[in-house]
């Protein structure tokens, strides 16, 4: 699989406290050493704008089409971003998004259809985000959306590993991508 992503840039936003060494996401990285973490001043402080200005910062970087891996409050971060401006962004992995009501940000959000490919990832047993408000917001962004049987928050704490799915959903993701015709980058 490492080839199929050569033709994207893959960052990985975690969410709230950084993603540890057991959690997919960190995983994926040892796995796939030209993935690039998006990092936060402040892991402990989510504040909506401050994040989304880091993607932003990074996104900047490199003009390379990139596909984001986000989990958690890296969602919400990660969709404020990307909304205000799809500028070489290929397509997003959105997987566990926190709730937005819970760290009220709701109103930053996008209530239309994101500009580019993305796929939800949900769990029915998430304590950041009940499921179907997680269908609520992916219909509203026009997402994919899975659900992903009872994985908790989708973390170190679910036990993925290398979370083999996750990876055929971002491979799905990067099929779509290359495939849809678009000028943005």
């Amino acid at each position: 699989m490492p080839g199929s992503f050569s033709r994207f840039r893959v960052l990985v936003a975690p969410g709230l406290h950084d993603s540890g060494p057991e959690h997919w996401q960190s995983r994926w990285q040892r796995l796939y050493p030209g993935f690039e973490r998006i990092g936060q001043d402040d892991w402990n402080d989510p504040i909506l704008p401050i994040w989304s200005a880091r993607v932003d910062e990074v996104r900047q970087r490199d003009t390379r089409p990139a596909l984001i891996v986000a989990h958690s409050f890296g969602c919400l971060a990660t969709v404020h971003s990307v909304a205000r401006d799809p500028a070489n962004v290929a397509g997003l992995l959105l997987v566990a998004p926190a709730d937005p009501e819970k760290f009220g940000v709701a109103a930053l959000l996008p209530d239309a259809p994101l500009p580019v490919p993305s796929i939800m990832i949900a769990s029915t047993n998430d304590p950041w985000m009940p499921l179907e408000r997680a269908r609520q917001w992916a219909g509203q962004w026009d997402s994919a959306f899975i659900d992903g049987g009872a994985l908790g928050h989708i973390n170190a704490e679910s036990g993925l590993k290398d979370w083999l799915f996750g990876q055929q959903q971002l491979q799905l993701l990067a099929d779509r991508a290359h495939n849809v015709k678009t000028t943005q980058y």
